[in-house]
């Protein structure tokens, strides 16, 4: 057995932890690649990730634990240096703009990368591409992907291409358009594309596949398609998330809907721009399901999840930890850029962002914001608050009366006024979610981030995933009042750190519980 073993060629990546090789991850800032990194990191493996911009970096937990080289996959010198010593390099990158000459543009950085990528001697390249049937009439963006994949193929090296349409998880650009159309729209006017068949995956599953394949000897040099269970349409995939969210929606189809006219829709519903919406669009003209079953043999220890199944992952994630997860990256890249206020949405939450800076150390504005609620109450607007807490109490609610364990010290897990403190991170974060009665599930969210002059960024967050319409409706309503009340209180709460005396003596000042 021990000689049969010995003659089996284990793949690149295993040669790579032999012999302290590097892995290369391209777009390690977007959605896919963000989350291989760290998978490949648990694996033991060396990472090098190319980015254009290394701020863009500095908020993810495993950023310190990577070699990060800025450059570009248009520019061949910083290819080369960032192609050197590499055995397997992800390629996760491409062009989603839906004007200018987006598919050459996609095709020179590919043929670029490849040449680098035989210069350096790399012996695997793992590209992600898009489904669909070649000889058929696809569209353009859904071309210029499998042109992608060709042009990478062209110095010789070997080239795993796995493709893939819809990828179902909180955050996706596909999945987001589907919540957001759900969600918002009791009757959705439907084109022709809504009928069209696609197989959707789950991101788990996708990380799965490119996590698997340098290992998989067998898949070098070969495409490979890969799907979920499913085969669905968009208008299913659609009612599928109605059905999960307890939401009764209806489609209706209009056959005079052009693309064109569906992606300024999209763009007025949701918060994918037209630029976006167009491609994504276009692309759902063409069925996108897998024709060749291959990735069930090559790789027999995944086993893809259906649709419904998907969506429920990614809806007990978002739940349970995408706030952290999502948010916390994107305050730490604005650091160098502090806005007053920020409105915007993020997978399928809506935020409302405050930010100052304090003139005191992180720890004493994390002392005055583990203070609030009690009997201490709130540093402005009190009055309101009871207010809401009586409203909600009538209601059937837990209302303001539980009050709260310690007057200083918060743990996770403690009840908070109508708040169940989530997180828990001591002289850095407070994150509260809201058990009174609401369209939806909404957190309060409070970050002391050091400064290094010494001095502490407060940043204070609102955050609201809304039930259908009338959670909408209730978001809108009362932003108003969230205006008055939570720039009141971000303003109180740097006031009181700036002339509070440490507490240290007293205790501590929270704990992660």
């Amino acid at each position: 057995m021990d000689g049969t073993a010995a003659t089996v060629d284990q793949g690149p990546a295993a040669r790579l932890r032999r012999n302290g090789g590097t892995v290369l991850v391209t777009g390690a800032t977007g959605y896919v690649g963000g989350r291989l990194v760290p998978l490949l990191l648990d694996r033991g493996w060396s990472v090098r990730c190319l980015v254009r911009d290394q701020g863009r970096l500095a908020g993810r937990p495993w950023a310190g634990t990577v070699e990060v080289v800025q450059g570009d996959v248009t520019d061949r010198a910083s290819l080369d240096g960032a192609l050197s010593g590499v055995t397997v390099a992800y390629y996760l990158v491409h062009s989603m703009a839906a004007s200018g000459d987006f598919r050459q543009r996609d095709i020179a950085a590919a043929q670029l990368f490849a040449a680098a990528a035989a210069r350096a001697g790399v012996g695997l390249i793992v590209y992600l591409g898009g489904l669909g049937d070649p000889l058929s009439d696809l569209s353009e963006h859904l071309r210029s992907r499998q042109e992608t994949g060709a042009a990478l193929r062209s110095s010789g090296v070997p080239v795993t291409e796995l493709r893939a349409a819809i990828v179902v998880g909180a955050g996706s650009i596909s999945f987001e358009m589907i919540r957001y159309l759900t969600e918002r729209l009791p009757v959705m006017v439907c084109p022709r594309w809504v009928y069209t068949r696609v197989q959707p995956i789950a991101v788990r599953d996708i990380l799965a596949y490119l996590l698997a394949t340098p290992d998989t000897p067998a898949a070098h040099g070969r495409v490979v398609e890969v799907g979920g269970v499913d085969v669905l349409t968009y208008g299913d995939m659609m009612l599928g998330y109605a059905r999960l969210r307890g939401l009764r929606r209806r489609l209706l189809p209009v056959p005079v809907l052009t693309p064109h006219l569906s992606s300024y829709w999209v763009h007025l519903v949701t918060p994918i721009p037209s630029t976006i919406a167009g491609p994504l669009i276009e692309g759902l003209r063409n069925e996108v399901v897998v024709r060749d079953p291959a990735a069930r043999t090559l790789f027999p220890d995944i086993r893809p999840l259906g649709y419904e199944a998907a969506l429920d992952e990614a809806l007990a994630g978002l739940e349970s930890g995408v706030v952290e997860t999502v948010w916390s990256d994107a305050l730490a890249s604005s650091q160098g850029d502090v806005r007053p206020v920020e409105l915007a949405t993020e997978a399928g939450l809506l935020l409302e962002r405050r930010q100052t800076i304090v003139d005191a150390a992180p720890a004493r504005v994390f002392q005055t914001f583990s203070a609030l609620g009690g009997a201490q109450g709130y540093p402005y607007g009190t009055v309101a608050w009871r207010l809401r807490g009586a409203a909600d109490r009538l209601l059937g609610g837990v209302g303001m009366r539980r009050g709260r364990r310690d007057p200083r010290q918060v743990r996770a897990g403690d009840a908070l006024d109508f708040w169940r403190i989530e997180e828990v991170i001591p002289d850095r974060l407070l994150r509260m979610r809201a058990e009174m009665k609401v369209p939806g599930r909404a957190w309060l969210q409070f970050e002391a981030l050091a400064l290094e002059d010494g001095r502490t960024q407060l940043v204070q967050t609102a955050y609201f995933a809304p039930r259908g319409v009338p959670g909408l409706a209730y978001w809108y309503a009362l932003y108003p009042a969230h205006g008055l009340i939570f720039s009141g209180m971000i303003r109180k709460l740097a006031e009181t750190a700036e002339r509070r005396p440490s507490l240290s003596a007293g205790g501590p000042s929270g704990s992660a519980g």
